[in-house]
């Protein structure tokens, strides 16, 4: 038996016995679609639950802060059942298309413009792991680190 049969029938036997989920495939495949080599990383800084006072009613809101060598994105997270609506901005401002990639979405997940002041709103958004790409008008873009909402 040479070298390369031993390993077919020990990935035969890996594939019978402990297959790979399904799931498991399906987000490395959709991770992919998101790679984007030439952005800028802006990773998580801050991540700040407000705490809601006594006898006011509703969740307090997540405020999330990322930092990247051009420049910062601020997102406010409220809950609303399974779903979360994103209110945020550009640091410094600018306009941009928002692109929201969560595993249980397309490739090209939820977009949206973010106005030339730099706010953006998105409304329902899976709970989950989640990144946001702003692509920004001069062609350049900026991700964000994944996180879980």
């Amino acid at each position: 038996m040479t070298d390369d049969e031993l390993l077919a029938g020990v990935r035969e036997a890996f594939t019978v016995l402990d297959p790979v989920p399904a799931d498991v495939l399906a987000a490395a495949r959709a991770s992919i679609a998101w790679l984007a080599p030439s952005a800028t990383l802006a990773e998580l800084e801050r991540d700040r639950s407000a705490r809601a006072a006594a006898g006011v009613r509703g969740a307090a809101n997540r405020v999330l802060t990322f930092a990247s060598p051009d420049g910062s994105v601020e997102i406010e997270v409220s809950e609303n059942g399974r779903d979360r609506e994103l209110m945020g901005r550009l640091v410094p401002s600018m306009p941009a298309l928002v692109e929201v990639r969560h595993r249980d979405l397309p490739p090209e997940g939820i977009t949206t413009r973010a106005e030339p002041a730099g706010l953006f709103c998105v409304p329902r958004v899976p709970e989950g792991l989640v990144s946001l790409a702003f692509r920004l008008d001069d062609g350049t873009t900026i991700v964000t680190s994944w996180i879980r909402l």
